[in-house]
């Protein structure tokens, strides 16, 4: 094979498998990449009884689920849910996250749903720990080793009119991020099942049959390009692809220069390229989840954003991450957090910059060279309402209202581009909930599957975006992912 198809910087061209030579091993399940979603896909491939191979680029696994909090979204009555004495059900957990995004696949929803309490139930099965126990405080998620949290916008309009609230985020036991925990207890078990990982390996090509069948993979290991056999498929798990700044630029350029990317320095889209080298259909390639985290503190949600015109434009008791994507969609991306003398507080994540101080929200309008009587009469309708623990504009729970009437008031500069704005891509492979990577015709892909943030999957927009949907898709869906992969091996003539 030529130097120029074998280069690692060009997985968007797969190998034939009449150029392999030899291959270089013959496994039954090859696996391309050892984060969240491939050790659960290996252990439950493994455990159906297929030979399984994981091929690590980095030097260890983990991914970025081992950098993050290790925060997943599971609900429908878990065992931490009825411990904190919250009642909840898969229909109105269903109903939620069918709400909160504009394109929902009806068949992962339903699946993610009615299977999660089962799921949480065999992540402790392989040792993950999840105390029961409630964090009551308005956060990103907890700093301590609490569990259960509100992560969404369950409690914010219009969604607690549509579904039962319930909190649903369940931080895995840890004092800080946890996701490490996560990682090292799902590897535990990978090893306990008989997964075997070979770290420093990068996968460079998949190869295709003449029919277009994935049945191997080209991979640079110790020095040497090798090829790989797979009986039963390819399943990858390579994370997404907030990291490659010429694919932001293609499909999320209003991103580049002004947020934060989040993920590992892996996360460029290597395993979305492969997928479509195999002619795999990505979807939703222009969405993302984007945060302006301006809290905790939890008295900052006292306060209300302003846009360059000194109007509201979201209910500030919002999930961060919907309040970042309204915030960045203002005009010339201008926003302020309004607040007064009890409510202020400095954001514990750096970088939000005091924008104006002054003793009347008058003097602040013009310190901020808003339009003349816009923030007053802003306030004046904020604060006539809020004495009464209303706010019919944008529907603030009562429980977040309080008039902003004690000097001096404060500006925070929320602006798009200058605070602290972060994101990561949502698109990827469009997969059935089992795996199989799909054409744009919407036919399987023979031999090719894919789960976590290189395939599409619960999570697919900014405005409905919830923590620990990640985490809690690419664990549930790289189950049934591995299942489906190892299932196939018997099909295929060994």
């Amino acid at each position: 094979m030529s130097e120029s198809r074998m280069s690692p910087d060009n997985p968007s061209r797969p190998v034939s498998v009449s150029d392999v030579d030899s291959w270089h091993e013959t496994v039954d399940v090859l696996i391309v990449g050892y984060g969240a979603a491939g050790a659960c896909a290996a252990i439950e491939a493994a455990e159906a009884g297929a030979d399984t191979l994981v091929l690590e680029r980095a030097s260890g696994g983990g991914g970025t689920t081992a950098l993050a909090g290790g925060v997943v979204y599971l609900g429908g009555g878990t065992r931490v849910q009825k411990a904190c004495g919250f009642d909840d059900s898969p229909v109105e957990m269903l109903r939620y996250l069918e709400a909160s995004t504009p394109n929902p696949d009806p068949e992962k929803f339903r699946l993610y749903a009615e299977g999660s309490v089962m799921h949480f139930d065999w992540l402790v099965s392989q040792g993950v720990p999840f105390k029961d126990s409630l964090h009551e405080e308005r956060v990103i998620q907890p700093a301590n080793d609490d569990c259960l949290f509100w992560s969404g916008n369950e409690k914010s309009w219009p969604y607690r009119e549509i579904a039962v609230p319930a909190p649903r985020g369940h931080k895995v036991q840890g004092e800080g991020d946890a996701g490490s925990v996560l990682f090292a207890r799902l590897d535990e078990a990978a090893k306990r099942a008989g997964v075997r990982v070979r770290c420093d390996s990068r996968v460079l090509k998949l190869v295709l049959d003449e029919g277009g069948a994935v049945v191997g993979l080209i991979a640079h290991q110790d020095g040497e390009d090798r090829a790989f056999r797979a009986r039963g498929g390819v399943l990858l798990c390579a994370g997404g692809f907030a990291m490659n700044e010429a694919m932001l630029q293609r499909h999320l350029s209003r991103l580049v220069g002004r947020v934060t990317p989040i993920g590992n320095p892996y996360d460029d889209g290597a395993g979305l390229r492969l997928g479509m080298s195999a002619r795999g259909a990505g979807i939703h390639l222009n969405e993302y989840h984007i945060t302006v985290p301006f809290y905790p503190p939890e008295s900052l949600t006292f306060g209300i954003l302003v846009n360059g015109q000194g109007q509201r434009f979201i209910a500030e008791d919002a999930y961060h991450g919907r309040i970042g994507e309204a915030a960045s969609q203002q005009l010339m991306g201008t926003v302020y957090l309004i607040v007064d003398e009890p409510i202020f507080g400095r954001p514990i994540i750096e970088g939000f910059e005091i924008a104006a101080v002054e003793q009347s929200v008058d003097g602040l309008e013009r310190a901020l060279s808003l339009p003349e009587g816009s923030l007053q009469k802003t306030v004046d309708l904020f604060n006539h309402y809020a004495e009464m623990g209303e706010d019919p504009v944008l529907h603030k729970q009562p429980a977040w209202l309080r008039p902003l009437k004690e000097a001096p008031f404060a500006a925070f500069d929320c602006s798009f581009g200058k605070a602290p704005y972060m994101a990561f891509s949502l698109g990827g492979l469009w997969t059935k909930p089992t795996g199989e990577v799909l054409t744009e015709d919407g036919e399987a892909i023979e031999g090719l599957f894919a789960a976590g943030r290189s395939c599409c999957g619960v999570s697919r927009s900014a405005e409905g975006y919830v923590s620990g949907t990640s985490i809690g898709d690419a664990t549930f869906f790289g189950r049934l992912a591995g299942r489906t992969a190892a299932a196939r091996r018997t099909k295929v003539d060994r």
